[in-house]
């Protein structure tokens, strides 16, 4: 065996020359594998005794992209194209022999291989316009060459992956093996030698491609479905135009144009905002001064209250094969509750999300009880009863007595105080917030709510719980609505003052999706049910006029087919689809004219600042307090938890993108006109007055945390 470098060897059995790969955890593209891998396939194409090459990775995948550690650094060389390219060149075949996640980079390089060939749990895919950029090193130029246009165009503009036997059915694979990878590797580039076959160049391929030449109907159609799917994203139809070159125009000139297409994207906003989200949401995983990995698997749960929060949950648990008792007090709520839950899978099975079969486990793995000693199993218990404290607090003494010692207790508050709610046991360092968003079985994020008594050990278990769950965990403090809610709280309040100052509900949420996100205020509201907030607000005291008189005609939103906006169930865009309602706006004139307002005609501009800036003034507020671990943290919530469009990486990577002064001098100019809802908080002020951004001031954070951790050492 040759030691190419401390990544790559390469060692030949018999007459194949093998290059193994071993980068942990990933193999990704860093620059010592690719100088490793070139400088292997020419050391292999040197040896005499060698007739043919394989590229095998160790651990626990074939390469699986870049190397994101390199993200915004200087490119050096060799660059990944050369490498290729090399591959290419090869006067002897090249076989890629794959197991894992063969994505982005990682395929690129295997369709530079002559052959390719993997085991039957591999898959392939490229991520790339997750990030905001297309495929750079050939991909969207070899792909369609080798699978055909349409099936290119669907692969690299939704970035999913497809399974070992999808990839050899579509033309990806030669050979699929069903032993073990190397030994079948080596009998493959055996028999390459052995039949003298040619070395196939996935680039000189043209018959998948002379079909659609000049098919311009084609990739309009294409354009226009991709676009309704990518809801704002460039990056989707830019890689559409690099398909497309690939079919008009030379190999070369068509890799050229590749590079334009990505240089141009690679600097844009959206890419920008993207990748920054890409770090954000693994930074989310880290909690300073508790280990979140290693901790023992979830195999019990229980869940109290069968409504619609406690059913998704419960899904939730049984989506990731954890037992979960589901209780409520109530015979007649637990079956409507677990016969909504059959309906949610059986539904499911039909659109082909699932089989009957895994209807049948998943059903299995949930049993219901009136029973709340039947926690006692559970090594995590999630409360999902009505927001009523004093409920919760009846609930927790309970839960108290029954539960096992070490047991998680949780709660799915959306607003109250869980100090207060985990007063009512003797172990008040078990409890903890775990918020699931609506629909539970469905949203990804989770937000786990420490308090000032929470064991670092109940943190550290929920975090791996929620990725257990495989929701996204973000960890905050506790506080009135936390940080998702609060901050759309600050953003609700603006749409009730914009829509009695002058606004109209359409025009706020025309605002908000024009924006990027995918529902406006007021439809989101018909969605969840108004009578929630009312519910609410009813037990603090609080008024809200237009919302209280559509809930006092019996208008709750979309399940009783009136609330802000209309609902018909014969409309031919849906049921669910919002109808603007005359009597609405007529009711918000009136309540403007009762309230004495003068209502004032408002531009879309005024509307989008009105409701996003006093969201970033209350983030700014929450990291301030300590309530966020980091500015990024709070765009993972918002970015998963309510629409935030992904490719604006977030409302606090946005305030940095327009900057922090902008925001708060414009804070200012509101707080002049509007009152001191708008005041700058002392944060934004500071950070503004110093030119400095979000990012900067967690940087600041972590950089003296860790000052005082290496002290303390």
């Amino acid at each position: 065996m040759t030691r190419i470098n401390e990544i790559v060897t390469l060692a030949r059995q018999g007459n194949v020359s093998v290059v193994t790969l071993n980068n942990p955890p990933v193999n990704a593209l860093s620059h010592a594998l690719r100088e490793g891998l070139l400088n292997a396939i020419a050391h292999a194409g040197r040896d005499k005794e060698s007739a043919a090459i394989v590229i095998v990775c160790e651990g626990q995948t074939f390469v699986a992209g870049a190397d994101i550690t390199e993200f915004g650094k200087p490119p050096k060389d060799p660059r990944i194209n050369a490498v290729i390219s090399a591959i290419e060149e090869s006067p002897k075949p090249v076989v890629a022999a794959m197991h894992g996640t063969v994505l982005g980079g990682g395929l690129e390089l295997a369709l530079g291989c002559h052959y390719r060939i993997a085991v039957p749990s591999a898959r392939f895919g490229f991520p790339e316009v997750n990030l905001g950029i297309i495929p750079g090193a050939g991909g969207t130029q070899r792909l369609p060459r080798i699978v055909g246009v349409e099936r290119a165009i669907e692969m690299i503009t939704s970035a999913s992956q497809i399974s070992a036997a999808q990839a050899r059915e579509a033309g990806l694979l030669d050979e699929v093996v069903l032993g073990e990878l190397l030994a079948g590797a080596l009998a493959f580039a055996q028999k390459l030698v052995t039949e003298n076959r040619p070395l196939k160049r996935v680039r000189d391929r043209d018959e998948m491609l002379k079909p659609v030449r000049g098919n311009t109907e084609l990739f309009a159609k294409a354009r226009q479905s991709v676009g309704r799917k990518a809801r704002g994203l460039k990056a989707p139809l830019a890689a559409i135009d690099a398909i497309e070159a690939a079919v008009n125009l030379p190999f070369e000139q068509a890799l050229q144009r590749e590079r334009e297409i990505i240089m141009a994207q690679v600097g844009s906003d959206q890419s920008k905002a993207l990748r920054y989200f890409f770090f954000a949401e693994r930074e989310a995983a880290k909690i300073p001064g508790v280990d979140t990995s290693n901790q023992p698997k979830v195999m019990q749960a229980a869940v109290i209250g069968a409504g619609t929060m406690g059913g998704g949950i419960a899904m939730s648990f049984a989506n990731a094969g954890i037992a979960v008792t589901l209780i409520d007090v109530s015979e007649q709520a637990l079956e409507k509750g677990i016969g909504i839950i059959q309906k949610n899978y059986e539904n499911t099975a039909k659109r082909g999300g699932m089989s009957e079969a895994d209807v049948g486990k998943r059903m299995g793995l949930i049993t219901p009880s009136t029973k709340l000693a039947d926690v006692a199993g559970a090594e995590v218990i999630v409360e999902a009863v009505f927001e009523n404290t004093q409920l919760k607090k009846t609930v927790f003494a309970e839960i108290d007595r029954h539960a096992q010692p070490g047991a998680i207790l949780g709660t799915n508050t959306s607003t109250l105080d869980i100090d207060d709610i985990a007063s009512a046991t003797k172990r008040p360092e078990s409890v903890i917030g775990l918020h699931f968003f609506s629909p539970a079985n469905v949203m990804k994020l989770l937000e786990v709510v420490r308090t000032g008594k929470t064991a670092p050990a109940i943190v550290a278990r929920s975090m791996a719980l929620g990725r257990q769950m495989r929701k996204v965990p973000v960890l905050v403090g506790t506080c009135d609505g936390f940080v998702g809610n609060r901050i759309l709280r600050a953003r609700s309040k603006q749409a009730e003052q914009i829509i009695m100052y002058g606004g109209f509900p359409h025009q706020v949420d025309g605002v908000l999706q024009e924006f990027g996100f995918p529902m406006g205020v007021f439809a989101m509201g018909d969605m969840a049910g108004l009578d929630i907030g009312w519910r609410i607000r009813q037990e603090r005291g609080l008024k809200s006029p237009v919302a209280d008189a559509l809930c006092e005609m019996g208008r709750l939103g979309q399940k009783t087919g009136a609330g802000y906006y209309r609902y018909d169930p014969q409309n031919p865009a849906g049921a669910r689809t919002p109808i603007v309602d005359p009597m609405v706006n007529e009711l918000i004139v009136k309540a403007s004219n009762d309230a004495g307002i003068e209502r004032k005609e408002m531009n879309n501009d005024l509307v989008r600042e009105r409701l996003l800036y006093p969201m970033i003034n209350e983030a700014a507020k929450i990291l301030e307090e300590g309530v966020a671990l980091r500015a990024s943290d709070i765009d993972v919530i918002w970015i998963y938890g309510y629409g935030w469009p992904r490719y604006r990486g977030g409302p606090m990577h946005y305030a940095d993108a327009i900057g922090l002064r902008a925001v708060r001098d414009r804070l200012r100019e509101f707080e002049r006109e509007f009152g001191e809802a708008f005041k700058p908080a002392a944060l934004l002020d500071r950070l503004a007055d110093e030119d400095k951004t979000f990012a900067e001031y967690t940087a600041e954070v972590k950089a003296g945390a860790a000052k005082l951790e290496s002290a303390a050492a």
